[in-house]
């Protein structure tokens, strides 16, 4: 008997964020026959996934890369629908993206084996062979990944002692313990290559030599899979979110910021149990029951902040954490047009270690830091080159990334603030840089809208700790089962999705880290995705394990 025959009452399961895990979580929860209530802090849903409006421009506020079809394709038909009847997604190929190496011309990358073959060929006589067997062996590691490794929770190694993995070992051990920076060096020697197959690094919070050479699956999925954009924006992804939310029951309340996980009368030295949360909006206090809750927010501020006792705040464990990067972010409306730049375009310097020793060469823990510093390998997003509907006629969407350290209390930018100074310092600076080695020479002066963000935005708005903006870097003590369990150790009922927990960063993970969240209340040890579509299967008394 499913909980929609019973008559006892539906499990009560509480969300909180509304970000794309959040929205993800609560369809599924919904759809799986719990009572589903979403507490958002924001006034508006998706979190870092947001969208910003100015007049008839509108900026994504965060993700803009559509990799990992599969992923998507896998969640939309938990729901019964697909990507094609949810979207108007199309593919990027005329180029994917640009890439602009101080010192060399600008490079177009298209996809496709037989365009990267080319490509390589070109640039490094010899080598077409060479990324073909690379990319098959990244095709095998990014199969294994999705049926093995990612939608997971790794409860059960029997699950991973497979004839599969276990005649590939060797090859994963080599694949984890060597950087990316190294497996990518040995193969090729032209330095946009290197930098074509490393960069994948940032998107996953991390630094080519810090990150391991399994990540080089990103490098598949890029340069074969493709790069795709939702038509309207990715903010149309996450209506489509909210929408599938709303209809399987969800509900949904923004401008509503939790203050406590509340848990009940455990005896001394026993567990204690979720009994409730929390939490504020323009009304006063209040207070909602739930026998789960499903924190998608950040996952220190949920342990260090919304839960009570030492034990479940582990300042010890955070202490040895990598918060990964975070970002300086300026949101810019251009008159006149911009073709020297792609959809998508990378600015690398052509000796870029100095980089990303500005970003990651220690953990800044305060203001103290230098609040200026930054990186001066960019990436740019035109997201008008492809969507006219993003700005009006006659000007250019501009999306800006320029990586910075990850501190406490560090710089903001004018979105919600009076623009600290160390922030106009480092956008000027990057207006100059990307105008400088793209050839747009009068950029600076053709800018009429210029929204920014920071570090200090991003601690403000999402609680990230040290103001991260990705998520956790995916070293290798924070990767797959290091990353940390999606179960509260301390609290019974209380789980974790998002990029500050397993399986990691970026819009696929957040939609994977909602499905192992089901698998882990339904006490599902397999490895790979749920069946589809996703059918209730529960009773009330054996969820919530």
């Amino acid at each position: 008997m499913t909980q929609h025959e019973s008559s006892a009452r539906p499990q009560r399961a509480v969300v909180i964020g509304a970000g794309v895990a959040g929205l993800a979580t609560a369809g599924l929860l919904s759809r799986d026959g719990y009572d589903v209530v979403v507490l958002e802090k924001e006034h508006q849903v998706g979190g870092r996934a947001g969208v910003l409006v100015d007049e008839d421009f509108r900026w994504d506020m965060g993700p803009s890369w559509w990799l990992m079809p599969e992923a998507f394709e896998h969640f939309y038909q938990l729901f019964d629908t697909s990507v094609e009847e949810e979207l108007d997604l199309v593919y990027l190929n005329d180029p994917a993206f640009r890439i602009f190496t101080q010192g060399y011309p600008a490079l177009e990358i298209s996809t496709g084996h037989q365009n990267v073959y080319e490509l390589f060929e070109q640039l490094e006589p010899g080598s077409g062979p060479v990324i073909e067997r690379y990319l098959r062996g990244m095709e095998t590691d990014y199969r294994m990944a999705i049926e093995r490794f990612l939608y997971t929770n790794f409860t059960q190694l029997r699950g991973l002692a497979t004839p599969d993995i276990l005649g590939k070992l060797g090859r994963l051990l080599r694949s984890l313990t060597r950087s990316l920076d190294a497996d990518v060096t040995k193969r090729f020697r032209d330095t946009r290559l290197r930098q074509l197959l490393s960069y994948a690094a940032v998107f996953l919070s991390s630094a080519p030599k810090s990150t391991p050479a399994l990540y080089g699956i990103l490098n598949y999925t890029t340069l074969v899979e493709g790069v795709a954009y939702p038509m309207g924006g990715f903010s149309t992804f996450v209506d489509s979110l909210h929408r599938l939310a709303t209809q399987a029951g969800a509900t949904i309340l923004t401008g509503a910021e939790v203050l406590h996980i509340e848990q009940d009368d455990a005896s001394k030295g026993k567990r204690g149990r979720v009994a409730g949360v929390l939490y504020r909006n323009e009304s006063g206090q209040h207070r909602i029951e739930a026998d789960v809750v499903v924190s998608c927010a950040d996952r220190q501020h949920t342990e260090s902040q919304l839960v009570a006792g030492a034990r479940a705040s582990r300042p010890r464990y955070w202490k040895r954490r990598n918060p990964g990067m975070s970002c300086v972010l300026a949101y810019l409306g251009v008159a006149g047009d911009l073709p020297e730049l792609a959809h998508h375009s990378l600015i690398f310097s052509r000796d870029w270690d100095a980089d990303f020793a500005a970003v990651f060469s220690q953990h800044r823990t305060s203001a103290s830091s230098n609040r200026s510093q930054f990186s001066e390998s960019l990436y740019l997003c035109r997201p008008s080159a492809t969507d006219p509907t993003v700005a009006p006629a006659g000007y250019e969407n501009l999306f800006v990334l320029i990586p910075v350290p990850a501190m406490d209390d560090g710089i903001v930018g004018n979105l919600n603030h009076s623009e600290d100074p160390e922030t106009t310092v480092i956008v000027d600076a990057a207006i100059d840089l990307v105008a400088e080695r793209t050839g747009i020479a009068d950029l600076a002066q053709r800018i009429v809208k210029r929204h920014t963000v920071g570090p200090g935005d991003f601690q403000d708005r999402f609680n990230a700790w040290q103001g991260n903006a990705l998520g956790l870097a995916h070293t290798l003590s924070q990767s797959a089962f290091f990353r940390g369990s999606n179960v509260s150790k301390y609290l019974d009922g209380l789980y974790f999705a998002g990029s500050t927990t397993a399986p990691g960063v970026g819009l696929p993970m957040c939609l994977i880290s909602a499905e192992n969240v089901v698998k882990r209340l339904r006490d599902d040890t397999t490895t790979g995705p749920v069946q589809t579509p996703l059918d209730p299967i529960a009773t009330p008394d054996t969820h919530n394990r």
